[in-house]
């Protein structure tokens, strides 16, 4: 794992131009200056303020907000700053740097198979419905906005993994662990009040185990320095209201599902396309993209496998079936150890199916996807977004090439790289990764003064002297799709299917 430290320099990618747009690079920061010497640049250089590239490249109602956000961002940057000079501490560094993995796509994409896999499918249904709403819902906004996270410096930022990468409003985290305390807490209050199947005890216990997870992850953001109170106030807003949302419309959205008419997945196919069609294009290229194709090929996945096994019987034939248990009411150790190996089993073989799936499906896809582009492209123009290059422009897409916003976890030890924690935690120096302006010569801004701050950069995740240009394909766009919607019906009808074909059951109990 990859400790590094935060350091006092400002840096901002260098700018192309492509396709009538600006494009930025992603840059890798190497920042060993000291702050004396960084104060000496400062003073020998005359340049001017750099230009805000976004004030001429997105539409002015898109840089009018910008500009605003901006603008709060700036100021809330110093707040975060000082909050951190009282509050970091070596255990809340740790606590709020790894519980944030709780309101990740890899927590919850490793998480929602098992509702499936154990019966759960209803639950599963709506947390996917709720939480891909909220992944969607967020990129689109920060993709459309481009508005940058908290200045660093003067924040330290505390981060896993390559989140920093995005845009900054608004939070997603925020908006997924609202919306999933929400979506909870409204099954432990029906079964509360209205079934009364838990005690009184449990639904409190429940109710503060909810609370405490959502400050956590809200919270931890602003600790973090991931991002300002704006970003957090509207991820929150969002979270409530996809999660109200779903409340109202469950019952239709359920019915309609399970009416097994072909309107569904004629209904469903196109919008789901159409949603990562329409996706704003960003200035930067930001990863936002990637999470909407796969949690939005997600939904799609989950409603036709809803569809398919109410159309096809499969609901009534194989998706009741029960666990091996023992006929009494009194379980001995043999029966609980019984039980524990087939629940053990179906989430080895079930995950194992789902990477195994997610590899070969890839490979297939990115060695006969190009082709068939290049042979539609010699008949009408495909569709094109920034940064993906067409199929037209390359003949073999590299083995390693992929989009990968939501990690296996053989990718997980190039994920897990912390950024951050040595400033506090008596760990020494080392070289940093940090975001910022920079002057038009190509000096850095010193001690973090965030006056002419446009925030028009992204970073690169581990903060290393070499530089790599991220590559993404056409082809990485349709294969995702493919591949995380066939997630979906694996999880959703697929696997659990084959539990009751094995005889390992579907229910618990």
């Amino acid at each position: 794992m990859m400790w590094t430290q935060a350091s006092n320099s400002h840096t901002q990618s260098p700018v192309n131009c492509h396709d009538g747009f600006t494009d930025n690079k992603i840059p890798i920061i190497t920042t060993q200056l000291e702050s004396s010497q960084l104060d000496s640049k400062r003073e020998h250089t005359n340049a001017p303020y750099v230009q805000d590239l976004y004030e001429t490249v997105l539409p002015w109602w898109r840089a009018t907000i910008r500009a605003r956000i901006l603008s709060s961002v700036k100021g809330e940057s110093q707040i975060l700053a000082r909050m951190q000079e009282c509050i970091r501490h070596p255990w809340l560094d740790a606590y709020f740097l790894y519980s944030s993995t709780l309101g990740t796509h890899t927590f919850f994409m490793i998480g929602l198979p098992l509702l499936f896999f154990f019966g759960y499918e209803e639950h599963g249904r709506g947390l996917v419905i709720v939480l891909a709403s909220g992944v969607y819902v967020s990129s689109f906004v920060k993709d459309l906005i481009c508005s940058p996270r908290p200045l660093a410096p003067p924040v330290t930022r505390l981060t896993i993994g390559t989140h920093h990468l995005e845009y900054g409003f608004p939070s997603t985290h925020s908006t997924n662990s609202v919306s999933m305390a929400l979506f909870i807490f409204g099954y432990v209050r029906n079964a509360y009040i209205q079934s009364a199947t838990i005690s009184s005890s449990i639904y409190y216990v429940s109710c503060v185990m909810l609370v405490i997870y959502a400050i956590t992850i809200v919270f931890g953001r602003l600790y973090t320095g991931m991002h300002s109170f704006t970003d957090c106030a509207f991820g929150v807003f969002l979270g409530a209201i996809i999660s109200g949302a779903y409340a109202i419309l469950k019952e239709t959205i359920e019915n309609w599902l399970a009416s097994a008419h072909w309107i569904v997945p004629l209904t469903v196919i196109p919008i789901c396309l159409l949603l990562v069609h329409y996706h704003p294009q960003p200035v930067d290229d930001c990863p936002c993209f990637e999470d909407a194709i796969a949690f939005v090929s997600v939904i799609l996945g989950i409603a036709l496998c809803r569809w398919h096994s109410v159309y096809s019987g499969i609901d009534e034939r194989f998706l009741g079936s029960v666990m091996p248990t023992p006929q009494g009411t009194v379980w001995t150790w043999e029966d609980t150890a019984s039980w524990w190996t087939f629940a053990c089993a179906k989430v080895t073989f079930g995950i194992l199916v789902i990477f195994v799936w997610r590899l070969l499906a890839k490979s297939l896809l990115h060695l006969t996807l190009p082709p068939l582009f290049r042979f539609l492209a010699s008949s009408f123009d495909l569709p094109h977004r920034r940064f993906y290059t067409p199929a037209t422009d390359y003949q073999h897409m590299p083995v390693e090439s992929s989009l990968r916003p939501i990690p296996s976890m053989i990718d997980l030890p190039g994920v897990l790289e912390v950024s951050g924690m040595r400033e506090r935690s008596g760990l020494g120096t080392s070289e940093v990764k940090r975001r910022g302006a920079k002057l038009n010569n190509g000096t850095p801004l010193a001690n973090g003064d965030p006056s002419n701050y446009s925030g028009s950069e992204l970073e690169n995740s581990n903060g290393l002297s070499q530089r790599k240009e991220v590559k993404h394909y056409d082809a990485d766009v349709l294969t995702k799709v493919v591949v995380y919607a066939g997630i979906a019906i694996l999880a959703g009808e697929g696997l659990p299917v084959t539990f009751a074909l094995l005889g390992w059951g579907v229910k618990p109990w």
